[in-house]
């Protein structure tokens, strides 16, 4: 067993989003994604993967597939790695989201940021 806090994981920068590791082998990673207010991922895909993410707190908009929904604290979302997906922290306060993402295609998609 391995645990891990992740408030450790979560830290904000002004210039440019966070991506922290929590967990990760050959097949699958888990990290979180830091926003401040108005910061945002740009849209991409992950082919052959599966993308599950839930909102740690804040708020924002996803958009899969040029699909935009809302997204709060609680809120969990699946995507499929062929959708093209992105994220944008649109409340006033820092949004943080825990995202697990399988079969990962290749190691660009497990490195911090």
């Amino acid at each position: 067993m391995e645990k891990i806090s992740l408030n450790e994981r979560i830290e904000y920068k002004e210039e440019k989003f966070t991506k922290r590791i929590v967990f990760k082998d050959e097949q699958s990673v888990v990290f979180v994604l830091n926003f401040m207010p108005g910061q945002e991922l740009p849209a991409h895909r992950h082919p052959g993967a599966m993308l599950y993410l839930t909102v740690l707190q804040g708020e924002g908009i996803i958009t899969a597939d040029g699909k935009d929904t809302g997204v709060s604290a609680g809120d969990a979302v699946r995507c499929e790695g062929h959708e093209v997906f992105s994220f944008r922290c649109t409340g006033t306060q820092p949004a943080s989201i825990y995202v697990m993402l399988t079969s990962i295609p290749d190691e660009r998609y497990s490195a911090e940021v």
